[in-house]
C-alpha cells in the first residue's frame, strides 16, 4: 500500500519524503491558506520534493470551469493530480482531464456507486471518506470493501485512495483490505511506528544494559 501525506506543512512532508515514507501527497486549498503562502507556490515547491503524484484541488463547481482551472494546476508539474469533487459537474471534468492525459483524483466518495462512475469516468483514483462515515456511525471500512470487491470484479484500474484516515487502525485495516494508497496526517504516519510493548522492551533494555556499565563507544 502506498502512503501519501495529508499535509502541505513542506517541513513535514520532507523529513518523510527522506525516510521513504512519502510516495504522494494530498492537500486542498484550505490546508495552504492555514501556511499563510501563495498556493500555486507551495503546491510547485511540493512537486518538487516528491516523485509521485501531488493532489492540487480545483475550487471551481461548474464543469466547464473545473477543467479550466485543472489545467492550470496541472501546468505546475508533471506530477500534479488534479483533485475534483464526486458530482456529476466533476464527472466530467474527470473525462475531459483525463482524456488529456492528466491523473485526476476523484474526492468526497461515499459510497460504492459514487466510485463505480469514477472509475468509468476515467479517474486516477477514487478518495473514499473513511472518518467521515464513521462520524455519523457508519463502518468507513465497509465502503473500502466494497469499492475493492467492485473494481476486482470488473478489472478497473482507478486507484483505491483511502482518505480521512485518522487512526493508525485506519491504516492496517485499509491494508488487509487492499487499499491501493492511503493518505494520512504526518502524525498518524509517525504513530505506525509505536507500540507500548516496544517503548516497554526499549525500557527494559536500557536498565539491562545500564546496569552493566559498559559502553559501545
Amino acid at each position: 500500500m502506498k502512503f501519501f501525506v495529508d499535509t502541505a506543512e513542506i517541513d513535514a512532508i520532507a523529513e518523510l519524503n527522506d525516510l521513504g515514507m512519502v510516495d504522494g501527497v494530498t492537500t486542498n486549498p484550505s490546508l495552504i491558506l492555514k501556511s499563510g503562502r501563495d498556493i500555486m507556490e507551495v503546491t510547485r515547491e511540493i512537486c518538487g520534493i516528491v516523485s509521485g503524484p501531488v493532489s492540487a484541488e480545483v475550487v471551481a463547481l461548474e464543469a466547464d470551469a473545473m477543467i479550466a482551472e485543472g489545467r492550470k494546476l496541472a501546468e505546475i508539474a508533471d506530477n500534479i493530480a488534479i483533485k475534483l469533487p464526486l458530482t456529476w459537474d466533476g464527472l466530467k471534468a474527470c473525462k475531459i482531464l483525463t482524456g488529456d492525459g492528466h491523473m485526476v483524483n476523484v474526492t468526497l466518495c461515499f459510497s460504492a456507486n459514487q466510485a463505480l462512475l469514477a472509475a468509468k469516468a476515467g479517474a486516477t483514483f477514487i478518495s473514499p471518506f473513511i472518518g467521515r462515515l464513521d462520524d455519523i456511525n457508519i463502518d468507513g471500512m465497509d465502503l473500502i470493501q466494497d469499492i475493492r470487491t467492485v473494481y476486482d470484479n470488473y478489472g478497473f484500474e482507478t486507484n483505491i485512495l483511502a482518505a480521512s484516515i485518522r487512526s493508525v487502525a485506519h491504516v492496517q485495516d485499509c491494508a488487509l483490505i487492499g487499499a491501493d494508497v492511503m493518505t494520512a496526517p504526518p502524525e498518524v504516519i509517525k504513530k505506525l511506528a509505536t507500540h507500548p510493548l516496544t517503548n516497554a522492551g526499549l525500557e527494559q533494555f536500557m536498565s539491562d544494559w545500564a546496569k552493566t556499565g559498559q559502553n559501545i563507544l
